[in-house]
C-alpha cells in the first residue's frame, strides 16, 4: 500500500488519506507527525512514514490540531504501541480524553443531508471510523512556548472556533503553515475550491473561527497545508484574507 505523500519543502510533507490530511516533518529518518486521520487510515498512516524514510518507532511525538476522530483518530494507537506522546493545546487536552465530545453528530448531519455531498460523505466518515470511540489515555499539553524541541521546530498557533483548543503549527523558516481545519481549500461537501473555512455544522464556534482567520493572517509563508484539500501555494496571509471574505 502507498500513500499520497506530497513533498512541500525540506523534511515536510502533506499526507492526503481518506478525506483528511497529516503532515510528517523529518529530521534524518526522525519525524513529527502532525494528525493522524481516521482510525481506518492506520495502515496509509503507516506506509506514509516509510515512504519517508521514517517509521512509527521513530516518530519523537504526535501533533494533534484538535480532537475530532478524523484527525485523532490512530494517536492512541501511536502511544499505546510505541510511547509516543500525544501533545495538543490545553485546552484541547480533555476533548482529546473524550471527557465530552464537540464534534459535528448524526442528527446535525442528517439535518443538512440535502446539501450536496453531505450524505457521500458521512458514509465515508462511518465505513472510516469517524463514530469510534478513540480517547488517548494521557495526551499532554505542549511542553514549552515557541517552537518545540521536535523535528521540523514547529511553532503551536492557538486558532480556537473549530474547537475550543484548535491549534496552528507555523514552520518560519520553512514558510509553512499547518492549519488543520482552521483554513482549509477543499472538503467534499463543500462546491468550493480553495482557501475557506469548513461548512457552519462543523464548527464549535463559527464566530471564534472567522476570528482565528485573522491570527492566520498575521502569519508568513507561502505554503498552506490545510486538515482537508490539496496544498496551496501563495500567501498564507492572502489564503486566510479569501477565506474571510469568502466566511462574511
Amino acid at each position: 500500500m502507498r500513500a499520497d505523500v506530497q513533498q512541500v519543502a525540506d523534511g515536510t510533507y502533506l499526507v492526503h488519506g481518506s478525506n483528511t490530511n497529516w503532515v510528517i516533518l523529518t529530521e534524518g529518518d526522525a519525524a513529527t507527525l502532525v494528525d493522524t486521520g481516521y482510525p481506518g487510515d492506520r495502515a496509509l498512516l503507516l506506509a506514509s512514514l516509510a515512504q519517508v524514510g521514517s517509521s512509527p518507532e521513530a516518530v519523537k511525538a504526535v501533533l494533534i490540531t484538535h480532537a475530532h476522530t478524523d484527525h485523532l483518530g490512530n494517536a492512541e494507537h501511536l502511544r499505546a504501541t510505541y510511547g509516543t506522546p500525544i501533545y495538543l493545546h490545553e485546552a484541547e487536552v480533555p476533548h482529546a480524553r473524550r471527557e465530552f465530545l464537540h464534534q459535528v453528530n448524526v442528527g446535525t448531519v442528517l439535518r443538512n443531508g440535502w446539501r450536496p455531498g453531505v450524505l457521500p460523505w458521512a458514509i465515508h466518515a462511518l465505513r472510516s471510523g469517524g463514530t469510534a470511540h478513540v480517547p488517548v489515555t494521557a495526551p499532554e499539553p505542549f511542553p514549552s512556548q515557541g517552537p518545540l524541541d521536535l523535528p521540523g521546530r514547529p511553532v503551536p498557533v492557538h486558532t480556537p472556533g473549530h474547537t475550543d483548543g484548535h491549534c496552528a503549527y507555523h514552520l518560519p523558516e520553512a514558510g509553512v503553515v499547518i492549519a488543520g481545519d482552521a483554513l482549509v481549500s477543499g472538503h467534499p461537501t463543500s462546491r468550493i475550491k480553495g482557501p475557506q473555512l469548513l461548512p457552519d455544522m462543523f464548527h464549535r464556534e463559527r464566530t471564534r473561527a472567522v476570528a482565528s482567520l485573522d491570527v492566520l493572517e498575521g502569519l508568513k509563508g507561502d505554503v498552506l497545508l490545510p486538515g482537508h484539500g490539496p496544498v496551496h501555494q501563495g500567501s498564507v496571509p492572502d489564503a486566510a484574507l479569501q477565506a474571510r471574505e469568502r466566511a462574511l
